[in-house]
Parts: C-alpha cells; structure tokens; sequence
C-alpha cells in the first residue's frame, strides 16, 4: 500500500521543471520529509535507455505512435522499480514529467489524440497516478530562449521541434489543467524561480491536510 505522496512537475521545453525541482527537495527535506526526486523518462537503467532512444537527434524518422509506445514503456518500468517502492516507504516523490506530458506533446501536439495515449499510460500505469500535479505555464518563446542560453544545458530531439510544436504542446497542457483540475495546479513559470518555488510551495501547504495524511515524516 502506497503511503507516500506522488507530486508531478510538468511544462514545455525551458519552463524551469528541473530548478523548481531541486528547490522543492531542499524545502522538503528541511521540514522532514523523506523526498526521492526523479524524471522521465529515465530515473533506471532500462528507462535511461530508452530516454536516448527517444531524444536521439539522429531519429527523426520516429513515428508518433512509437513514440507514445516507447514513453508508456520508459514509464512502467521507472514505476515498478522507483516510484512505486519510494511510495511504499513513504517518500515524498517529485518526478520531473509523467503521464500528462504524453498527452500534451503525442496526445495533442502529435495529433494522435489524448483519449488514445491515454488508454495506452493506463495500461502502462495501472491506476497510479500523481496525487498533485505542478504545471509550469510558460510561452515556448521564453522557454526555448532559456535552453538556448543555458550553459551545458542538454540540447534533444524535442528541442529542435518548430515553434508551432512548441505552441501546440503548451496548447495541450492547458486543455489538459482543465480536464484535471482537481489533481493540476497552474503555476506562473515566466516569473523569476525563487517566485516560482514560493507559489508551488503554497500550492503543496493548500493541500496540507491531505499531505499531512499522506506522507509519513
């Protein structure tokens, strides 16, 4: 049985996910909480490998569909061997990306449909999802400025993706706020990350007496 609390972090290329992140554990761990931080896809091994796979600037020729198939794999697997144990002990689990970013970029962005890649993360997740989702809201314009000033920043297949791409996955996130709002959090990310980190913070203490519940200190 999962007693720990699995929190989210979404957003386009460039929305300061990763930053927020480690702010977010330093906060945490301070107030006592056990907190395991991971991304997808990767966080294992076999996930890492398939992360290379995807992002591999040389695969242009991927299909949508592989695509999508290839994230829910990533993301099974990064499941069973660190999410679901971290949970199992209590952890606080922040995890760079999840479910939702296959629906805004192959879902929506890709044209396959969000209804359709989510049928396949069912699957793939079997019923265990985020209890809180934090999706930083930032224009691709801004985002992809800050990948292309950022310093030893890791430059994918993604990235190189034309504006309108962009446009569309940050079109799909917001649908998706919408559809999910009881578990999605709207965060301003075009504001300087110490603001960014404040408001997420606030969002986690408005859920305070379900967190307070859910994870063991």
């Amino acid at each position: 049985m999962n007693t720990g609390l699995f929190i989210s972090i979404e957003g386009g290329e460039g929305a300061g996910k990763t930053t927020l992140i480690k702010g977010l554990a330093s906060q945490l761990t301070e107030l006592g909480y056990q907190v395991s931080t991971t991304r997808e896809p990767g966080g294992i091994p076999i996930a890492e490998q398939i992360r290379e796979v995807i992002l591999d600037r040389s695969n242009t020729a991927m299909d949508g569909r592989t695509e999508a198939l290839l994230y829910a794999a990533a993301r099974r697997q990064h499941l069973v061997e660190k999410v679901m144990p971290a949970l199992e002990q209590g952890h606080v689990v922040l995890c760079d990306r999840f479910i939702d970013s296959s629906l805004a970029y192959q879902g929506h962005a890709r044209g396959i449909g969000i209804d359709e890649v989510l049928a396949i993360n069912e699957f793939a997740i079997n019923g265990l999802m985020p209890q809180l989702t934090l999706y930083l809201d930032v224009r691709p314009e801004i985002g992809l400025r800050r990948i292309q000033e950022a310093s030893g920043r890791e430059i994918n297949r993604l990235d190189l993706e034309k504006a309108s791409f962009h446009e569309k996955v940050r079109e799909g996130f917001i649908l998706l706020a919408k559809r999910f709002s009881d578990r999605i959090e709207v965060i301003d990310a075009e504001r300087n990350p110490e603001d960014v980190l404040a408001s997420c913070l606030a969002v986690i203490k408005k859920h305070g007496q379900e967190f307070n519940q859910s994870v063991s200190k």
